[in-house]
């Protein structure tokens, strides 16, 4: 009991030392995430340890945990499930719009599973999803804190130039999500002491009449930045092309480079602009809250499928490890 206790705090902090070397040696890794979480679990698990010796405390956490078990269990899904209603309604169905209320109904079916007699396989591989889905959870939320903490990382000031990442028009009009980082942009333009270059990027998608640099464009002039301190990229219609081409048009001496994007897209495009070797930073814009879970969600399945190798491996060795028990128990 003691060595245990013992190996938990050397454990969370020894992980909590790797997280901070990473996150100075390159902040852009979506492995810091992944120690950042597991280092706040191994201190969670030695906090809840030493707390479960004292006596008085014992039913305050019975209580905490009955309440987590609910959020997770109800309140969650249900939660889940309005989100994608509501954006269902007010964005489209869109496959990305419609992330949370599938999410909210699969979970809601998983619990149903559990309680279904399934026999021994049918109840393994229930047993198997509900173990996938603590991973994925985990992932995600150890994801979502950390892109938290990159965002509040310092960012100095003294920037050459401005990448505007574009999201989509309305006919040719810009909706309050581009305007969001647009009027970001202009924020770190105006405190400048030397007006860094502004590039906006964004080709021309479906339904809209102009293409998505061409509004940007004009919304900046409407606000007073001057037309000879900004640059159209117009072919984009990913983040990675956003990025490649934008950085193509940036003069030589342009060094000290921040893309700007909305606060839930911050971290991926910051992992994007790694990928690519460009040595961009990224800062993000507010969000309207009824947007963020099925936003949070889509990036989080973007990140995933980024990294679909590693992913397929844990899920191979989660489901190979569940049918090799079942087998043998």
């Amino acid at each position: 009991m003691n060595v245990a206790g013992g190996v938990l705090p050397v454990a969370a902090g020894a992980a909590l030392v790797v997280f901070a070397v990473r996150l100075a040696r390159e902040p852009r890794r979506l492995g810091n995430a992944v120690w950042l979480g597991v280092a706040l679990l191994l201190t969670a698990l030695w906090l809840l340890r030493a707390a479960l010796h004292l006596e008085w405390l014992t039913p305050v956490l019975l209580g905490l945990l009955g309440v987590v078990v609910v959020l997770v269990a109800l309140v969650l899904p249900a939660a889940l499930i309005v989100n994608g209603v509501g954006m269902w309604r007010r964005e489209g169905r869109s496959a990305g719009n419609l992330l949370s209320l599938g999410l909210g109904t699969g979970l809601i079916a998983l619990e149903a599973l559990s309680f279904a007699p399934l026999g021994r396989w049918g109840s393994a591989l229930v047993a198997v999803a509900a173990v996938l889905a603590c991973y994925f959870g985990f992932l995600f939320l150890s994801l979502l804190i950390y892109s938290v903490v990159y965002g509040r990382l310092d960012r100095h000031g003294g920037f050459d130039a401005i990448i505007v990442l574009g999201c989509g028009l309305n006919g040719e009009r810009v909706p309050p999500l581009l305007a969001g980082r647009l009027e970001r942009a202009i924020r770190l333009h105006d405190r400048e002491a030397t007006p860094p270059l502004l590039v906006v990027s964004g080709g021309r998608g479906p339904g809209e009449a102009v293409t998505e640099a061409e509004a940007m464009h004009a919304y900046l002039r409407d606000r007073g930045v001057p037309d000879d301190r900004i640059l159209r990229e117009d072919r984009a219609r990913t983040t990675e092309e956003n990025l490649r081409f934008s950085a193509a048009l940036l003069p030589g001496d342009a060094r000290r480079v921040v893309a700007v994007t909305s606060n839930y897209h911050v971290f991926r495009a910051a992992v994007e602009c790694r990928r690519l070797g460009l040595p961009f930073q990224a800062t993000g814009s507010p969000t309207a809250r009824y947007f963020l879970p099925s936003a949070l969600l889509r990036e989080f399945a973007a990140l995933i499928l980024h990294y679909r190798r590693t992913t397929i491996a844990a899920c191979v060795l989660v489901a190979g490890a569940g049918l090799v028990l079942t087998l043998f128990a």
